[in-house]
């Protein structure tokens, strides 16, 4: 059992949030749909909370109602191996809700996500700070992270 799992509030889209979810990551699955019963405060078999995984990480989506919403203050920061995952992601993502700057989206639902390529840390934390200046400069001009524009900025010479 994880020490930490992340508690999504949601206002009635719980299931639809954790089966788009894992239907976009591999190694990923639905657990437990508590629903509730006939004495409960929502309908009978609507649902109360979802459990899920995505890549092993465990989830726990709640149809809490409409009193809070997310953020951009959290955000779930997926690093991505190629530039075909960037691109699934991005737009799969952000369908029905708002593609931002600098990788970041906000999903249908209003959670924030943070679509990465794997090499842009090691870019950004090289040892020589004009290649990371570079590689900074091009990323703040980006929506969707391009890891070949990445790539071009980072071997650009002085």
């Amino acid at each position: 059992m994880q020490k930490i799992t992340p508690f999504l509030w949601f206002n009635g889209q719980a299931e639809e949030a954790a089966n788009l979810y894992t239907s976009l990551f591999k190694n990923s699955k639905i657990g437990n749909v508590a629903r509730y019963g006939a004495a409960g405060p929502g309908p009978k078999g609507s649902v109360i909370s979802v459990t899920f995984q995505i890549e092993g990480q465990e989830f726990i989506a709640l149809n809490g109602g409409p009193q809070f919403t997310f953020s951009p203050a959290v955000s779930f920061l997926v690093s991505c191996e190629t530039q075909e995952e960037v691109d699934r992601l991005w737009e799969k993502l952000s369908e029905g809700g708002r593609k931002d700057r600098c990788g970041w989206l906000q999903d249908k639902f209003g959670l924030s996500w943070q679509i990465v390529p794997s090499v842009l840390g090691k870019m950004l934390h090289d040892n020589d700070p004009e290649k990371s200046k570079k590689v900074m400069s091009a990323m703040l001009q980006m929506d969707k992270l391009d890891i070949q524009g990445l790539e071009r900025a980072y071997r650009a010479q002085a």
